[in-house]
């Protein structure tokens, strides 16, 4: 693996540090996220919700929000659609909860993963009107592409409104009111790269405007910062970029988290084995919360986690929880089984390749996902995993940087039934005599797009720092800087020449604790663990180490530790 250092500008890096009193490896960090003065940089680090845009400035907003005040006033019925994933859930948890506020008694759904796939389907709308067609359908995270769902929905008189944040694969949906800025609006926007989750909380920041207006008596007792907790697990679950009003609704959204104020919070950070005077961070929702919420459609209902998430019953909220725990469970069974399967077979027919495409009727196809993004990693290439039932093929795909998911589909879309999402994630679904054809396409658009090989994956040092760097202050400096993702990494930093005096300690497989030595001025060490490492590094011999220097929660303590990335020895 190559390592290459992020360039920076010297003199803005040291501008930023002593204009704010901070460190240089700060300023350097704070110099690297693309802020372009002092202006720009206290905006960043410290956001306020007044930042946030006028809702009605996204096209269609304005429609959307008058439509549902129509239902409301007209006690219309309504049915909400979402996706069965973090994004899709907390959305859903949004509208439905402020729907009811506003007097209205929605009835929500989501699509059954294992009978109905991906999306908005006939299927799944025939399930969930049971024979009682409602006035207005909003569909939450799908129906980008869902032409002939819709269409449907229109034939039976049903208006339609959309609110999605996925490609346009061909054209826009048709007689519909359609909220997404990928299709209307400019990608400079800062709402532009909003996941549904923050799209609806922009809804929901439309209609508390249009109902003041209105002088609604129900509002007054409203607070919409009391949705920021969704919105930042939805935001944060997705993995889009963490900038614009993305990390702003985020960076608030975790504050209210830490607050603990939502009874199914709660309940779900308990059996996740997060203590309740712990700081919930973006990694506790990509690594606990959200794949307990997952869990649940990829194996079952996803209707169990916006039950929890709507409910004000402790014990009810307690038993969702530990049903959706036992769930992650079982699906991480699974996934251990699927992954090693699939390792097995690009070993055995995927190695010489530029990208991977695995299938076996028997994997399921709730876990795919989750293992096309081990697999992805583990051997950098573009991957899609894919399980079977009913004679159709389903499953994920996940990418690596520079390989668009979406151009590659697209190229393939005459063997494809199904397909949407983003660049570096999508789904699928084909008939299984088609998944040979398949990939062969899928390879050769890989050839076709990248001659020369894909680039040799590389590790990317924010800065070069010396072991007296590393201390608590600095580790306090470096959370104004969360939340963490797309666009706004966690800093990865090298230290040259470190040379540890114990032997790291192994467990479980490839990982193992080490302890990293303070350096000249401090006597003491920083604890420290690597995961999923090929080999660990040699004692009493001078090494390159590529690190994360964070907070480790254990028993009620809060500690700073350091996550080993990857080693080299020393020139």
């Amino acid at each position: 693996m190559i390592w290459e250092t992020l360039a920076v500008d010297a003199e803005r890096a040291r501008d930023f540090s002593e204009h704010f009193a901070l460190s240089p490896v700060l300023g350097t960090l704070l110099a690297q996220r693309d802020l372009t003065d002092t202006d720009a940089c206290e905006a960043y680090l410290r956001p306020r919700l007044a930042q946030l845009r006028d809702p009605f400035e996204l096209t269609q907003m304005e429609a959307a929000v008058a439509r549902i005040e129509q239902a409301i006033e007209g006690a219309e019925s309504i049915l909400v659609f979402g996706d069965y994933d973090v994004d899709g859930v907390t959305s859903t948890v949004q509208l439905v909860h402020l729907l009811r506020l506003l007097g209205t008694q929605p009835r929500f759904t989501v699509p059954r993963r294992m009978d109905e796939g991906y999306g908005l389907s006939r299927e799944a709308i025939d399930r969930a009107f049971a024979g009682e067609v409602p006035d207005l359908f909003i569909a939450l995270d799908c129906g980008t592409n869902a032409h002939e769902p819709i269409a449907y929905l229109r034939s039976l008189g049903v208006e339609v409104i959309v609110v999605d944040h996925h490609q346009v694969k061909e054209q826009k949906p048709a007689a519909c009111i359609f909220v997404n800025p990928h299709a209307h609006d400019g990608p400079d926007e800062p709402w532009s790269q909003l996941c549904t989750a923050g799209l609806v909380f922009k809804l929901l920041h439309g209609l508390l405007i249009r109902r003041r207006q209105q002088a609604d008596p129900r509002v007054e007792s409203i607070q919409l910062k009391d949705y920021l907790d969704l919105v930042a697990m939805g935001t944060l679950a997705d993995l889009v970029p963490q900038v614009g009003e993305n990390r702003l609704l985020s960076w608030y959204g975790l504050q209210h988290l830490r607050a603990n104020g939502r009874m199914g919070v709660r309940a779900l950070a308990e059996v996740s084995g997060l203590e309740a005077s712990q700081q919930i961070s973006g990694g506790d929702i990509a690594f606990k919360l959200g794949p307990r919420i997952n869990a649940s459609g990829r194996l079952a209902d996803a209707s169990l986690p916006i039950d929890l998430l709507l409910s004000q019953d402790a014990g009810a909220c307690k038993d969702l929880a530990q049903q959706l725990d036992a769930m992650n469970r079982e699906r991480q069974t699974i996934e251990r089984r699927v992954a090693q399967e699939a390792e097995a077979q690009v070993l055995e027919h995927f190695m010489q390749e530029p990208g991977i495409v695995l299938f076996d009727p028997n994997w399921h196809s709730g876990v795919v996902g989750i293992v096309a993004s081990r697999v992805s990693r583990r051997f950098h290439k573009p991957c899609v995993v894919l399980g079977a039932d009913d004679g159709m093929a389903r499953g994920s795909g996940r990418s690596v940087p520079s390989v668009d998911l979406v151009q590659l589909f697209q190229h393939c879309s005459e063997k494809l039934e199904h397909w949407g999402g983003h660049p570096m994630a999508a789904g699928l679904s084909l008939p299984v005599e088609q998944v040979p054809a398949f990939t062969a396409c899928f390879l050769q658009a890989l050839r076709e797009s990248h001659p020369q090989g894909l680039p040799e994956p590389t590790l990317e040092l924010s800065c070069w720092i010396e072991l007296e760097d590393l201390s608590v202050e600095f580790l306090q400096q470096m959370e104004r800087l969360q939340p963490y993702g797309q666009a706004n990494p966690e800093p990865l930093f090298g230290l040259r020449g470190v040379v540890l005096d114990q032997a790291p300690s192994l467990f479980g497989e490839g990982n193992f604790r080490f302890h990293l030595p303070k350096g000249s001025k401090s006597s003491g060490h920083w604890s420290g663990i690597a995961w999923r490492m090929e080999s660990a590094p040699p004692v009493a011999q001078p090494i390159d180490c590529a690190i994360r220097f964070g907070w480790n929660y254990w028993r009620g303590q809060k500690m700073a530790q350091v996550t080993l990335v990857d080693w080299r020895r020393s020139l």
